[in-house]
């Protein structure tokens, strides 16, 4: 499987100045390989060869007046740019034909020398591994880098990115084979929220850190003085800076601390299951912020990563299941509750619930049986599983498979999500 170390570069000035060069020479070739299949297309419906366009824009471009100086930057940073072309029309029309999962992804737009983030990318022909510690850059360099820790194989690519709080990044691509931690029995059911920002099925809690909340006063102060620069002068690019600076540092210890959780329970458990929260229609109602600090979708990409490198299971059941309605003791449902009801007693048995402990209880009894009993797989328990259901191909909700319904309140975060049919 391919991973990604990051490591933080220390550039000289003038290797920021080469680096700087190369950045608009990839964007330079980017553009222009972008608008001469935009021609193409648009006079006969013809699709330019990689090759033909790299012969255009850059070995032919070096030869003329406007484009002579391409060839004071690495020629394989520039086949990058026309790689990441082709991959970005790759990810359009895979988009479009339905073989990309997630979001729709538009066709490709031009870059802009603006952004505020930079990235180029060599292959193993443009960069090199010093046995002094330092990176070579093809006509860059030897740059400086703080190794946190080591590489685990040979790289077969480095990208190289500058960061809006002015950071250079170099993350490196590296082949690993999984490794595969001892099987427990071990299993739990995690209830997202924002009060808490996870119950465990076994009674263990994870507080919310709320990091972007403990920053607010900082970041409007840093934004303040940021609007009251003139633009275009050199005081607003260093407010600038700092506002990004202050933003980094929120994300950098959200990361951290993500990443920190997410082992944790990978390694102590052998299987995870969690609900399909509809977190991109939370990010759109009074609750925003609170969801975005939270970093539920970031929680949940970090599980699926390190449950498929460490071979364990990662389960998530639909988003209609009724956790907070049925009792995790008897199975009852009984019925919707407003969110100020924290706890409730069951009317069939009389068990009395935390609302979020019987949520997770319930997403644990739910993913079991998705499981065990998973499209395409055999139904009797021990019996390996061929092929895991997705979520939305089982659920147990009476209504989970009809359309146009407005779907009930998702219990799971005790916060009601209501999507369109």
């Amino acid at each position: 499987m391919h991973l990604r170390y990051s490591y933080r570069l220390y550039p000289t000035e003038g290797q920021c100045k080469a680096l700087a060069r190369t950045f608009g020479c990839a964007r330079v070739v980017y553009n222009d390989a972008l608008a001469l299949r935009k021609a193409a297309w648009k006079a006969d419906r013809s699709r330019i060869p990689t090759g033909v366009l790299a012969k255009a824009v850059i070995t032919d471009a070096k030869k003329t007046v406007a484009r002579s100086w391409l060839g004071s930057v690495s020629v394989d940073a520039l086949q990058s740019s026309l790689r990441d072309l082709d991959t970005a029309y790759g990810n359009y029309f895979d988009s479009k034909s339905g073989k990309r999962a997630g979001r729709r992804v538009g066709l490709p737009v031009f870059k802009s020398r603006k952004d505020n983030r930079q990235s180029l990318r060599f292959s193993r022909n443009g960069f090199r591994l010093r046995s002094n510690g330092k990176l070579n850059l093809a006509k860059i360099g030897d740059v400086r880098v703080k190794w946190s820790r080591t590489l685990p194989v040979t790289p077969s690519s480095v990208t190289i990115v500058l960061d809006p709080a002015g950071r250079y990044h170099a993350s490196f691509v590296v082949d690993v084979e999984p490794e595969r931690l001892p099987e427990l029995d071990t299993e739990i059911g995690i209830d997202l929220g924002l009060t808490t920002y996870a119950v465990l099925s076994d009674g263990s809690v994870i507080d919310n850190p709320r990091f972007l909340r403990k920053a607010e006063k900082k970041l409007k102060a840093a934004q303040r003085e940021l609007s009251r620069k003139t633009k275009g002068s050199k005081n607003r690019a260093k407010a600038r800076r700092k506002v990004a600076k202050a933003h980094a540092k929120v994300a950098d210890t959200r990361m951290d601390w993500l990443h920190k959780q997410t082992t944790r329970i990978i390694r102590e458990t052998q299987a995870v299951y969690l609900e399909d929260l509809n977190v991109r229609g939370l990010a759109r109602t009074r609750l925003a912020k609170s969801v975005h600090d939270a970093g539920w979708a970031t929680f949940r990409r970090l599980l699926e990563e390190k449950a498929t490198r460490f071979g364990r299971h990662l389960g998530v059941i639909g988003r209609y299941e009724p956790t907070s309605q049925v009792c995790s003791t008897c199975g009852v449902l009984d019925g919707p509750k407003p969110l100020d009801v924290r706890g409730w007693t069951c009317g069939a048995c009389g068990t009395s619930h935390d609302r979020d402990l019987n949520a997770a209880r319930n997403i644990l009894a739910a993913g079991r049986a998705d499981r065990l009993n998973a499209c395409g797989g055999p139904v009797s328990p021990g019996v390996a599983i061929p092929r895991q259901a997705r979520p939305v191909e089982t659920g147990t909700h009476r209504n989970a498979g009809r359309t146009g319904r407005k779907p009930r309140a998702a219990g799971a975060a005790g916060i009601p999500v209501r999507q369109r049919g």
